[in-house]
């Protein structure tokens, strides 16, 4: 899949720690994901703090490379830093949100992956984008934004053309495009997987809505 497999997600080592500029450079390459989903007054934000998100993760990293080595560092480091006020500050905040709209993208590629469906409506992706809101985004939004989500998978793509966009356009049977999809999820769920373990470990996880 040109969109996703673009460039890959370095394995994920036995310690877990996930090398901080690999990590940036391959996801730096997922944001467009959110323009194949249509609907730009719902998604096009989400794609802003994405992109706005990775972005101050980078600014940290070069501020000192080797400090900043891994995303474990980041997380160590600035908690020394900024004492009481970590995490809801830098680069620790940057990255809880990132893995969040990450998390969004992962259940609802998942979900269609799994062949689930509205049996009635089998080429909608209403149900997989709801499963993942439900389970990504939902709790940290207040109620104007939820709203907003809901409303927005009338608008959703047909899973065909949805397809289609994350292929750039290419006409590829549905079967190799779900194939795809399975290798970029095999390699970036463990990936994101640690980094929620991670910050559940340091207690790090924020619950205020957005």
């Amino acid at each position: 899949m040109a969109l996703l497999l673009e460039h890959e997600f370095k394995p994920l080592p036995a310690d877990k720690q996930i090398e901080t500029l690999p990590f940036l450079e391959a996801v730096a390459h997922l944001p467009p994901f959110f323009d194949c989903l249509g609907t730009p007054i719902v998604y096009s934000p989400v794609k802003a703090d994405l992109t706005g998100n990775i972005k101050k993760i980078r600014a940290v990293y070069d501020s000192n490379p080797t400090k900043f080595k891994t995303l474990q560092n980041i997380l160590e480091v600035e908690k020394e830093i900024h004492g009481s006020a970590w995490p809801k500050i830098g680069a620790t905040l940057a990255l809880m949100w990132l893995k969040r709209g990450l998390k969004f993208m992962l259940v609802l590629l998942q979900s269609i992956s799994d062949g689930e469906r509205d049996e009635e409506h089998p080429n909608l992706i209403r149900v997989n984008a709801m499963k993942a809101y439900e389970i990504a985004l939902k709790k940290y939004h207040g109620w104007m934004l939820q709203k907003l989500f809901t409303g927005s998978v009338y608008a959703l793509p047909y899973k065909s053309d949805l397809l289609k966009a994350l292929e750039k356009g290419k006409e590829v049977k549905e079967e190799e495009s779900i194939e795809k999809i399975h290798q970029f999820l095999s390699r970036v769920t463990p990936i994101l997987d640690a980094i929620y373990e991670m910050y559940t470990k340091m207690n790090a996880e924020l619950s205020y809505k957005a």
